[in-house]
């Protein structure tokens, strides 16, 4: 039964102004309810289907209307016309509605009431007598008939009586008639007239209308919806031409009635001036377009006529294959002669089959033995839903003539011109506010027009990009912003949430529509990707990251692709293309954006119950509070996305048998729904080698009949040859899969051959793939955090504080197991000792120290939580306990050294009982985890700490005492020397670094203070070095160049005898190698006169750090070489001459240059003394550079 509540009240508001005078023919209604209650008493009384008193009172009411004139044929309005259309108006609500009956109606009906009298007192008000009270008066009344007479009728599991079965069918029969009465009126256009009377009322301001006003508006919207939903009913026999009531009839009559005209102003006023009529205007484009190609629309004629011509060759290559498959085995002329025969099967046993085409070859015979095998299939025992008519209408396809094409197609480009983004933005607010005039299924038609229109759009993008190039003219504008009121972050979230909403509730209605105008969207995207405007290319760049930056989103889908049972065809295309669209577009942004990141929303983790039980049922401790709090917080993190993760999520045989689910239908389907299924299946067998999960028997037959037949794809058919070769290989490796070798034993065939028979488990395919298991290594477990005591707790008070922590985490059990270990070990252990005693041994002396006592657990949890429990480690380490292994290793042992004693093993034994029957308190109301710190902590105040005034005396005047305070610290960024090496790393903590006792830290600490008291005393301060210490002094630079001058004349002499020698020995470097030795024996020995002359004059000469590293045999070290680095200038070419070949000045001649190093550094000193007299003003010249070298090899820095 549909709602009415709408239309009630639309007629209520109308009749606030116009009250209906007296009569006194009006019907007692509640003595006639009375009737009908008596009547439904006395059923065997009673046959007719109606009340005779009730059909009488509606009768007479409607010859009170009026009737045709005896006179000119004419019609002609009744004296009380306008009082007994408000009185069958009252009948309506007072009796059909209010009793849920259909008998009011019906009479109407039987009456003719549409046909006879309200169209026919619509027609006698003309445009001429716009001003006419009483015409207008009657029309409005007549409108507010037609309403609830043309409203749908819906039957509801609820409601639904025998009274409406039995009426339905005629009131839908008697409503296609009222639509083809009002669309084909001849002597009125009654359309136009419910125009003229909504357009005093739609003048108006919005906050000026009345009530009134705003129920005609609703009035005249909802005509225009029923008159486009009104259809001719499938099961029922058609009373004329169907094309008179089709939709191509409806847009036409829609257009030339100005229908389109007042949509388009109440679209773009939508929001504004019309906020309560955007849910009606809704309905009608919905029923005007469900169902209608969007991209034929944009279409010229030609174009449409080469479109046209193209489907028809399609279907007729379908059919021609079609009759060629049952040709094959069609009879032949001799079908008439009879024929039986036996089939003898592998297990000896003979079946009979009849018919000639059994004699033609085996697998004939086997195939007709299928076809009569009759299999009962179980019936779906799960809840049956009723189907709404908007199922059938997302799939159906309606063909429009020219003329509407046209009229349509005018109409969408002028609403998405101005209508579309106020329309759907007041939608959109409206559903997000859940407004009392939004319904489900305006959600649905929501969805599903975003779907339409923006796939209108598209089209219409195309086709201008397509004029433009052919005919070079400028290019349009952007008509991208027609559409963004649904591209933008609030319609994202809106769809995203009843995406899943509608999921989660299995609504696949919703669902499906929210599909559709997800994959929309995500096209038109790609065309704004694609476009030459870079603002647009922009955009979708932001569209694009917020899409895909939301992992929930990737898994939404994922989980619809694979929850696909049995909804239908229309629901499985939508599945399909959403996903295959998602897919290559993910992929292709994945690719340009190498960084991109997804947000993904994890489970926070809960709180482990450390109360329960005493903790035994779990071995682990518990966490920190601070570690706790952020993960039950940190339920949103960011990961750099990958697409080959994201894609393995398809790879699931739920997600393999959806798409063969779409397969089935073959026969049926588009090039591009055949391509859709191409790609995945290619993906998934060779792109990602899961090829195993096709073999599968029931896969394999329908790739086969795919390609051979009966029943497969046209060789002729758009990518036949492609899906040729995808069965071809699937097949092959099939069979090399098969026929894998194996090992003795094994049976690998017949295992293959069973498991062709079922679904793969994802835990058994790498196993079917490879043959053997896959090996997963497990993770090295983590040893827990290491815990100290706080330098505050006394020593005697150790024990209880890790005791009360232990109790207070509910761990008795494990003390209740500690004290037996150790009650234990102190029997052994005073045994030992008293057997020690008798021998009269003394301790220290004799066989050696008592034996190590291990510790027992008594179960794998406890030994596991000897490992993971940090406190049970503390407390066992307090008591002098030691754990041989290594650190990360769970499987090691706890002992009991040899150095404690039975007294102390008794004394710790006794803190324990003492603790849990009498818990310490602690001041300031602390507890015992306030007692505790990390070792990491520890070791850092350690380290932090210094106090050299208590133990090294530095305040009393000692000789320890700091001449001068160490430097203050400086940041690297604000000195000179910020840039001249690379950042110290962080060192890192070793994990299995052994524990120092009490002692032992203190002796490293005082060590550390002494030497850093040593390095302190060298240092002078940067306090007390002032810039008067940069000032020159005379007589110290007349001594410094007094001393350089003597070095010059000394050098200066070597040069000479360097130079002499080595022409007197021109000659003689030609002897052979005795004499090359011996010339290389006085370089070397040059050169170490040149080392040792340098040491006396106190200078460390660059040239005895280069001689040193050619040596053979040297030790400078790594830290040297990049010492001699860092003193290189900045300004270094990096073209200079390396250190191995012969040093050159600018000011010395090439005769005067020496071959090794000695001659090199007296050729600098002889150049030095022929320069000019006047020496104080000739710069210092700096040394030359050195270039990096290690192992004899030069290493060039590339930041220099």
């Amino acid at each position: 039964m549909p709602t009415s509540n709408p239309t009630a009240e639309a007629c209520d508001n109308t009749l606030v102004d116009t009250p209906a005078p007296r009569r006194t023919s009006r019907l007692p209604i509640k003595r006639v309810q009375h009737k009908v209650v008596q009547a439904k008493m006395e059923v065997w009384e009673k046959s007719e289907t109606i009340d005779p008193e009730v059909k009488a009172y509606v009768f007479s009411l409607v010859s009170a209307v009026g009737g045709s004139s005896s006179y000119d044929d004419t019609y002609q309005v009744g004296d009380d016309a306008y009082a007994a259309l408000q009185d069958i108006l009252r009948w309506l609500r007072l009796y059909d509605e209010k009793l849920n009956r259909y008998d009011v109606k019906a009479c109407l009906a039987s009456a003719n009431l549409v046909q006879n009298d309200l169209l026919e007192i619509l027609a006698l008000w003309p445009e001429e007598a716009q001003s006419n009270t009483l015409k207008a008066k009657l029309a409005l009344a007549c409108l507010q008939l037609l309403v609830p007479l043309t409203w749908p009728t819906e039957l509801e599991d609820d409601t639904t009586t025998v009274n409406h079965h039995r009426h339905l069918p005629h009131l839908q029969l008697a409503q296609v008639s009222y639509k083809r009465a009002v669309l084909h009126y001849e002597h009125a256009q009654i359309l136009r007239t419910a125009v003229r009377i909504g357009l005093p009322s739609m003048v108006q301001p919005r906050r000026e209308r009345s009530k009134r006003d705003e129920g005609i508006i609703k009035l005249v919207l909802y005509l225009f919806r029923n008159i486009s939903l009104i259809t001719q009913p499938q099961l029922l026999p058609s009373q004329g031409d169907e094309n008179e009531i089709s939709r191509s009839s409806t847009i036409s009559a829609f257009a030339t009635q100005d229908v389109f005209t007042l949509l388009l102003t109440i679209g773009s006023g939508a929001g504004d001036e019309f906020q309560d009529q955007d849910t009606i205007l809704l309905e009608i484009l919905f029923h005007l377009l469900k169902g209608v190609d969007a991209n034929k629309l944009s279409m010229e004629e030609k174009q449409m006529h080469s479109e046209e011509t193209n489907e028809l060759q399609s279907l007729m290559r379908r059919e021609k294959a079609m009759h060629k498959g049952y040709n094959r085995h069609a009879p032949s002329r001799h079908n008439r002669f009879g024929s039986m025969l036996w089939v003898q099967r592998a297990d000896a046993k003979l079946s009979t089959v009849s018919g000639q085409t059994s004699i033609v070859d085996g697998d004939a015979t086997l195939l007709q033995m299928d076809q009569h095998k009759r299999w009962d299939k179980p019936k779906f025992r799960g809840k049956q839903t009723s189907t709404p008519a908007e199922q059938a209408d997302f799939g159906e396809k309606i063909e429009l003539d020219e003329r509407a094409r046209k009229h349509l197609r005018t109409f969408v480009e002028d609403f998405l011109d101005s209508g579309f983004n106020p329309l759907f933005a007041s939608l959109r607010k409206a559903i997000e506010r859940e407004a009392e005039r939004v319904g489900e299924s305006h959600k649905r038609q929501y969805f599903y027009l975003i779907h339409w229109f923006l796939r209108a759009e598209n089209a219409r993008h195309a086709h201008r990009s397509t004029i433009t190039i052919t005919t070079n003219d400028t290019p349009q504008e952007n008509t991208f912003a027609y559409v963004a009121a649904v591209l933008d972050q609030e319609t994202f979230v809106l769809l995203n949430r009843h995406m899943q909403r509608s999921f989660d509730e299995k609504s696949w209605i919703d669902l499906q529509a929210t599909l559709l105008a997800f994959t929309q969207i995500l096209a038109t995207v790609k065309l704004m990707a694609e476009s030459k405007d870079e603002d647009d290319q922009e955009i979708a760049e932001n569209i694009q990251n917020r899409i895909f930056y939301e992992e929930a989103t990737h898994d939404r889908i994922v989980q619809i692709l694979r929850g696909y049972t049995n909804q239908g065809f229309a629901y499985l295309d939508a599945v399909t293309e959403c996903v295959h669209v998602f897919v290559r577009m993910l992929e292709g942004y994945s690719k340009v954006n190498a960084d991109l990141h997804v947000r993904s929303k994890r489970r926070a983790r809960r709180k482990k119950n450390a109360a329960n039980g005493g903790g035994g049922d779990d071995g682990g401790p518990p966490e920190d509070e601070a570690e706790e709090e952020r993960d039950m917080f940190q339920v949103v993190s960011e990961r750099k996305f990958d697409f080959a993760r994201f894609s393995a999520k398809f790879l699931s045989q739920a997600c393999v048998d959806t798409f063969l689910a779409l397969l089935h239908f073959h026969a049926d389907l588009t090039p591009e729904q055949l391509k859709r299924c191409h790609r995945y299946l290619y993906r998934l067998a060779f792109k990602h080698e899961l090829a195993i999960l096709l073999f599968r028997v029931d896969i394999l037959l329908l790739l086969h009949r795919l390609i051979k037949g009966p029943g497969g794809l046209s060789p002729e058919a758009e990518g036949f040859k492609e899906w040729e070769q995808l069965v071809q290989q699937v097949f092959r490796r099939c069979v090399k899969w098969v026929e894998k070798p194996s090992g003795k034993g094994t049976a690998w065939k017949e295992m293959s051959v069973v498991e062709m028979l079922f679904s793969k488990v994802s835990n058994t395919v790498y196993y079917l793939q490879n043959g053997y298991e896959r090996v997963v290594e497990k993770r090295v477990p983590r040893a827990p955090a290491g815990l100290d005591f706080k330098r505050k707790v006394e020593s005697q008070m150790k024990v209880p504080v890790v005791v009360s922590l232990l109790l207070e985490q509910g761990k008795g059990d494990v003390l209740g197991w500690l004290k037996k270990e150790v009650e234990r070990a102190v029997e052994e252990r005073k045994a030992w000792e008293d057997e020690r005693e008798a021998r009269g041994q003394v301790d220290g002396e004799g066989e050696g120290g008592a034996p190590s006592i291990y510790l027992s657990p008594d179960t794998d949890e406890r030994k596991l939580q000897l490992f993971r429990d940090k406190h049970l480690r503390l407390l066992l380490t307090t008591i002098g306990m030691e754990r041989l292994g290594l650190a990360e290793d769970v499987d090691a042992s706890w002992v009991i050294p040899s150095e404690i004693t039975s007294e102390q093993m008794k004394e710790a034994l006794e803190a324990i009982k003492q603790t849990e029957h009498d818990p310490p308190a602690f001041e300031d109301g602390k507890t015992a985890a306030d007692m505790l710190r990390n070792k990491s902590a520890a070791r850092r105040t350690e380290a932090n700490t210094y106090n050299s005034a208590d133990e090294d005396g530095a305040g009393s005047g000692s000789d320890g005492a700091l001449e001068f305070p160490p430097n203050l610290p400086q940041s690297r960024a604000d000195g000179d020397g910020a840039e001249e090496g690379p950042a110290k790393r962080r060192r890192l903590t070793k994990r299995n670094h052994v524990e120092l006792t009490d002692a032992e830290a203190d002796e490293r600490a005082a060590e550390r203070r002494r030497k850093e008291k040593e390095r302190n005393s060298r240092i002078k301060s940067k306090l007390y070095v002032s810039a008067l210490e940069d000032e020159s002094d005379a007589e110290a630079d007349a001594e410094f160049f007094r001393l350089e001058e003597e070095r010059r004349k000394k050098t200066a002499g070597e040069i000479g005898k360097a130079l002499m020698k080595q022409r007197e020995g021109g000659d003689g470097a030609k002897k052979g190698k005795k004499g090359g030795k011996k010339g290389e024996k006085k370089r070397k020995k040059d050169v170490a006169d040149a080392e040792s002359e340098d040491e006396v004059m106190g200078s460390s000469s660059p040239v005895k750090k280069r001689a040193a590293v050619f040596e053979e045999g040297s030790d400078v070290s790594d830290v040297e070489m990049a010492e001699a680095d860092e003193e290189r200038p900045l300004d270094e070419s990096p073209e200079e001459t390396p250190s191995t070949s012969p040093m050159q000045d600018d000011g010395l001649p090439l005769a005067e240059v020496s071959v090794n190093i000695r001659g090199s550094s007296d050729a600098m000193a002889k150049g030095a003394m022929e320069s000019d007299d006047d020496e104080d003003d000739v710069p210092v010249r700096k040394a030359a550079a050195r270039r990096s070298v290690r192992a004899g090899l030069i290493i060039d820095s590339d930041s220099e």
